[in-house]
This record gives C-alpha cells, sequence and structure tokens, in this order.
C-alpha cells in the first residue's frame, strides 16, 4: 500500500475475485500474494493454510466465507485485493465488495465452465458497471476444455456483444488435462500479444518462468486464437492503433495491444481471457501482469455520484482527486475484541488521522483517530498509515454510529452516497442460550453478527418470545451459530429451520378516518390515507401529500401519523414483514382544542386497520435451483423438482454426457434438498440455490399458517 503523500492513482488498482464456489479462486489468490511476495510460504485450501481464509469456519468447510482485503505490491503496482466467496448463501459479500471497487478477476473451472453462482457474480458486476478479467483455472483438470469454456461464457455471459461485451482470449493454454488425460496434458500457456511460450517451474512452485518459441504443435492454434483477438479489437481501433498495421501484413507494436485491449477492456467492450491452475503453478505471473495492464485505476473509473443530504434533489459530484472534499463508503464492518474494524473506500479527499468525518445518512460525527492498513489475518495486526488517499482502502476502528452501506464525508462539503443494497433473508431459526445466565450474553453477540452481515436479522417474535435469526440459507445460519459459539463463547440451542414468508396489499385502498375519543376523554384527528403497492428501494414507504402551505395541521402531529403508518406497515396481518407497501397521507384535519399526537396516532393505527382488513395475501420465496447431472439421472432429478411444486425453467445437455436443469421451486422444500438430489443420482449430481422471487402461497400454505 502507498503511503507517500501524493500516490500516483494510475499505479492503483483496486480488485475484486469472484467466482462459483470451488471454481479455485482462493488457491489463485494465494499464488497472487505468494508470487508478489505478501506472503513467503503458498497455503493451501485442503489444509486450512490460506491467507484470506483465516477464520476457522473457513478453514474447517475449505470455502470462503468473509471477504478479506489484502495489499501487496506487483510490477510497481499498489494493487488492494478482496478475496470473496463464491457459496451463493455469502452473495451479500460479493455484493459490497464489487460496489467499491474498480476491477474483477472472474475464475472458471476449465471443466465445469459457466456454473449457476457465476451468472450471479457476473449479473452483480454488471449491475456496478465492473471492468473484469476471465480466468479460465484448473486447465490441468481431466476434461478440463478451454474453447468448451470460452463458448459458455459467450453463450450464458454475453450473448449480444454488442450490449454485453464479448470474451476474447489473450493468453491461451498449451495442453489441457492431466497425466491421466489422453490429450497432450496441460503444462504451460502463450502470450497472445507477444507471442511467445511460457513455462512455469515446478520445483520453486511456478515463481521461474521461462519464456520461449511457442511450440510447433501448438503454432497453428495460437496463430488463430491470435487473428480473432486483432478481428476484434479492429473494430473498435479509431485511434488506429493496430489496424492499419493489421491490415497490411506487418506486426502491431505489442504496446499499442495492450493500449487497445486496455482501452476496451475499460469501456467493457471485451473481456480478455487467460488460463492457467492454480494448483499447478502455471499461469499466474501472466495474470496479475494482464491486472495491471488492463483493469482500470481509480482515476479511469467515472466520478461517484451522490445526493445532497440538505437537498436530496440537488446531485453531488467527487473525483478520484486528493484535492477534493473527503469523501468514502463504508462497505465492510468487522467485530474484533479490541475495537470494531470498519473498512472505507475513499473515492476522494484524504482521510486524515484525528479527523471528525460526517455521516449524512445518519447525521452524525464520527472520530477517526487513524486509517489503518489490515491484513487478511487479524494475529498479524493493523498497520497505522499517515492518511488515506483518494482511491485508497483504509480500516478505521471504533465508529459508534456508523454501518455498512454508510457515507463518510466532510463536514463542510456533506455528499450522501446511494447505500448498498441487499436481498432480503428467507430462511429463520429460533435460537436461545443454553443457560438463562447466557441471555445477555447471546444478545450482545447477535448484535455483533447483525453489524458485520447485513442480510442476518435478528427480531423477536411478538407471539412467542422467541428470538429469531434469519438468513440467505442454512449454511449461512449454521456459521453464525458456529460464530456464537467460537468467538463469543455462547451456547446456544436452534430451531428448525422455517420459511420467511412476506406479505403485500391485494389491492389499493384510500380511507378516511376520524378519532373522536381517547379512552373515555375527547380528542380529534382525522386522516385520509391511500394505500397501495409500490416498488421501492425499501419494502414500506410513507408518503406525505399534505401542503403546508394549504392546510395548517401541525407538523409535529403529522410526523407522528408518518411514523405510526411506518411501524404498522412493518408487518403484515400474520405478523411477517410487508413487502412494496405504500402508504400516502392525503390529506389531515385538527381541532386546536383537541388533537394530539397520541390521537393522530390513533388515526394512522385505524386507518391501516381498515386498509389491511382481509386485504392481505402472504407471498412465499422462491429460489432459483440449478442442478448439474449425469444425462442418464436427469429424469430423476425433473421427477423430484415436480414433486416438490417445481417449475422447470430450462434444460440442457451436452455431448459428456451431463445435464443442466433449472426450475424455480418453493424455498420450504428445499431445505433438505443438497442432500437428497445427491441420493437421487448416486452422489453425482451437484445443487445450487438462490433467491428468486417471491409469490402469492398457495392455500393450504395459508390454512398452515393460519392454523387452520
Amino acid at each position: 500500500m502507498a503511503k507517500d503523500k501524493s500516490p500516483d492513482l494510475t499505479l492503483v488498482r483496486n480488485l475484486g475475485v469472484i467466482a462459483h464456489i470451488d471454481a479455485g479462486k482462493t488457491t489463485t489468490t494465494e499464488h497472487l500474494l505468494y508470487y508478489a511476495g505478501a506472503k513467503h510460504k503458498l497455503g493451501g485450501v485442503d489444509e486450512g493454510t490460506t491467507q484470506t481464509d483465516y477464520d476457522p469456519e473457513e478453514q474447517e468447510r475449505g470455502i470462503t466465507i468473509y471477504s478479506a482485503c489484502v495489499p501487496f505490491e506487483w510490477a510497481g503496482h499498489t494493487i488492494n485485493l478482496i478475496d470473496t466467496p463464491g457459496h451463493v448463501d455469502f452473495t451479500a459479500e460479493v455484493e459490497r465488495s464489487l460496489r467499491v471497487l474498480d476491477g474483477a478477476v472472474v475464475v472458471f473451472d476449465g471443466q465445469k465452465g459457466v456454473e449457476a453462482q457465476s451468472e450471479t457474480v457476473w449479473r452483480q458486476a454488471n449491475k456496478y458497471g465492473v471492468p473484469r478479467l476471465v480466468f479460465v483455472n484448473k486447465m490441468d483438470v481431466v476434461g478440463a476444455n478451454f474453447a468448451k469454456t470460452l463458448e459458455t461464457v459467450h453463450a450464458r455471459l454475453t450473448p449480444h456483444p454488442a450490449e454485453h461485451g464479448r470474451p476474447v482470449p489473450v493468453v491461451i493454454p498449451i495442453g489441457a488435462g492431466g497425466a491421466a488425460d489422453s490429450r497432450v496434458p496441460f503444462r504451460g500457456v502463450i502470450d497472445l500479444v507477444e507471442m511467445r511460450a511460457k513455462f512455469f517451474d515446478a520445483g520453486d512452485l511456478g515463481k521461474t518462468v521461462r519464456v520461449a518459441e511457442i511450440p510447433e504443435e501448438n503454432q497453428l492454434e495460437a496463430a488463430e486464437y491470435r487473428e480473432k483477438l486483432f478481428d476484434v479489437l479492429t473494430q473498435s481501433d479509431e485511434k488506429d492503433l493496430i489496424t492499419t498495421a493489421v491490415l497490411e501484413g506487418q506486426e502491431p507494436d505489442p504496446a499499442k495491444v495492450r493500449q487497445l485491449i486496455r482501452e476496451q477492456c475499460l469501456a467493457r467492450k471485451i473481456y480478455p481471457v487467460l488460463s492457467g491452475s492454480g494448483r499447478e503453478h502455471i499461469g499466474i505471473q501472466p495474470l496479475l501482469d494482464a491486472v495491471t495492464l488492463y483493469l482500470p485505476s481509480p482515476l479511469d473509473r467515472p466520478p461517484v455520484v451522490g445526493t445532497n443530504p440538505k437537498n436530496r434533489d440537488r446531485e453531488e459530484r467527487r473525483r478520484p482527486d486528493p484535492k477534493e472534499p473527503f469523501c468514502g463508503l463504508v462497505f465492510k464492518a468487522a467485530w474484533h475484541p479490541s475495537g470494531n474494524r470498519f473498512f472505507v473506500r475513499v473515492y476522494s479527499g484524504v482521510l486524515r488521522p484525528n479527523t471528525r468525518a460526517y455521516n449524512p445518512g445518519k447525521d452524525v460525527k464520527e472520530n477517526v483517530a487513524k486509517p489503518f492498513h489490515v491484513h487478511a489475518d487479524p494475529s498479524r495486526g493493523l498497520e497505522e498509515v499517515p492518511e488515506g488517499p483518494a482511491g485508497d482502502i483504509v480500516c478505521v476502528v471504533g465508529l459508534k454510529d456508523t454501518v455498512t452501506g454508510d457515507t463518510l464525508c466532510d463536514t463542510q462539503h456533506p455528499i450522501l452516497l446511494e447505500p448498498i443494497t441487499f436481498v432480503e433473508a428467507v430462511v429463520s431459526q429460533s435460537i436461545e442460550p443454553d443457560s438463562g445466565a447466557d441471555k445477555d450474553k447471546l444478545a450482545q453477540a447477535l448484535a455483533v453478527l447483525q453489524l458485520e452481515d447485513p442480510t442476518f436479522k435478528v427480531k423477536a417474535d411478538k407471539d412467542t418470545g422467541q428470538t429469531l435469526m434469519s438468513g440467505m440459507g442454512t449454511l449461512h445460519l449454521e456459521v453464525k451459530k458456529h460464530r456464537l459459539e467460537r468467538d463469543f463463547r455462547v451456547k446456544a440451542r436452534v430451531g428448525r429451520p422455517a420459511v420467511s414468508y412476506r406479505e403485500m396489499l391485494r389491492e389499493p385502498r384510500r380511507v378516511e378516518v376520524t378519532v373522536d375519543r381517547l379512552g373515555d376523554k375527547p380528542a380529534f384527528a382525522g386522516l385520509s390515507v391511500g394505500f397501495t403497492n409500490a416498488k421501492s428501494e425499501k419494502p414500506v414507504t410513507v408518503l406525505m401529500a399534505v401542503s403546508p402551505d394549504l392546510n395548517p395541521t401541525p407538523a409535529a402531529f403529522l410526523a407522528a401519523a408518518e411514523r405510526t403508518l411506518a411501524d404498522a406497515l412493518s408487518t403484515g396481518e400474520l405478523g411477517y414483514p410487508m413487502m412494496n407497501a405504500q402508504a400516502r397521507i392525503f390529506d389531515a384535519k385538527f381541532d386546536p382544542q383537541l388533537s394530539t399526537e397520541d390521537a393522530f396516532v390513533a388515526a394512522a393505527i385505524r386507518a391501516y386497520r381498515q386498509a389491511t382488513e382481509g386485504n392481505v395475501q402472504v407471498l412465499q420465496p422462491i429460489m432459483k435451483v440449478v442442478v448439474t447431472t449425469p444425462t442418464e439421472f436427469l429424469g430423476n432429478v425433473i421427477g423430484d423438482m415436480g414433486a416438490r411444486g417445481g417449475e422447470i425453467v430450462d434444460t440442457t445437455s451436452d455431448e459428456s454426457g451431463m445435464s443442466e436443469v433449472t426450475a424455480k421451486i418453493p424455498l420450504a422444500k428445499l431445505f433438505t434438498y443438497a442432500n437428497e438430489v445427491r441420493s437421487l443420482s448416486q452422489g453425482r449430481a451437484a445443487a445450487s440455490l438462490e433467491p428468486h422471487s417471491y409469490e402469492p402461497a398457495p392455500d393450504d400454505v395459508l390454512r398452515q399458517l393460519r392454523g387452520e
């Protein structure tokens, strides 16, 4: 990480590594750090010794759960690397990382190609306009096929190149598969820009790179791929960097080829594709070079856009310039015994020690004593830095009111950035301490877990008094329970997983209500309120359509009604959260002698009851389920999906004897699905689940929820 007072932002890369689970992403990350000298020993996922998977839960499961920010240097560049989870239950970690990153490396399994979660993370990267590289990993595995993987990326992720960009190889493999494969085994890569082969010495874990002539048997293939590369590049070569040379049959300048690749990568017209194998230590250094050559610096990204917190209609912009007013986004909070840590992406200005930073979303000021850089492994502690300049990612300790998604900025130049939005939790479990003595301890620990993870929710069930924790899936909740026991020393019992239903108004209603008594005392409040469904970032919104110029009702009375409607609409008839509920206060009446805030609270409650009585429907979460199975078991899988009330969306098969089926299935039918689908296929099928939508629940579900 750069410590200079005026860092060269052109040499900074804020990079994410994203992929489907088990694509080899964490192993690839380990090699990036090892070759860059950020660590002296190469860790292994199977041994639980990787740097970014420092958490014991991650080491035990062999998966990445918590995004970890690791700084390192390569070729004179500062790279802030965030390794993110691939499991669908932890996509919030990917979402918040992509929100603050400038570029990404998407890792694909060279044998399996595009998998279900690959599509999810690709869509997330599209959402934030992130330029990216494609790394086809595991080229050493039997059955690995570079060309086929490239086809699946094109077909499933970039079907319309003019709209989505296109994957374009710049580094191709020499061979494929391992010694057990009948083909030539994977042993190196070819750089299509330099037209040179690169081989990696297994004796020193791939650190030594030998550059050589392209083997004769690979020359034709390399020439064909290079021709395709030039065909794509010259289609958008407005500066004529290489087009004339290519048309005249001359050898284009490699520096100009790289410049053109970079320009088109930043514009997301192309996604440079590389290949290698983390496990066999092949092809990682070219990937590191590509990160510095083709991915954006903070200066290559557009200015960050927000609003003025005092006038939400006024747009504010901040350029990635240390001379601009300070502006940053808190994209991650992490519990630590010596003080909670908050990761801040600095978009503009400089975050200096002993700063009073303004949180416009909460309208509070926070004390920032010191900025730090932090390693993935908490045991290595924090590294104090003089300042956090624009383009950097820093850690601050001990913020009081700030949470993930909040903006921090200069007090004299406020800006409110768009907050990070997350998918709603779909699974709930009751949780209680093993002993009454641990009740307060459990509550405090659950509060910390909520601080860290915006998709993890805790609430008390009003009917049963139980504490319910909700998350993205059963694995998500299982990990939280283990953390309670390991990190907080709280033994807890959990109930069976339950579906987190939602409620929604059936139809719009406008109600007129009047309150003339509170108990046995005269009172007065009148409201005209419209209730409807309206999609919004928030599940519930209350709008004020009463003009203060035309209506003399005191603002305090209207505010009381507004707060009450928001609280009442947060839950429906059966106690589940409401979705897309909107209330609009059209008119209000008051009496100078009889009206009070309590009277308007009572009027708002009465309006809510009249609007929702017999007018609320229950929605159930529907999951997108993707199963990859040998074709011989496809009938079993499809039949089982139908028995679970599933709707088949798509089915594909390939020449390798594998099929993939996509379906929409109610979550209530899927709690044990991962194990059951394996039994349908003699252990050979794999399933991926992610939230898809909420749809009206059938009558039998309603009767069950009502206890009928």
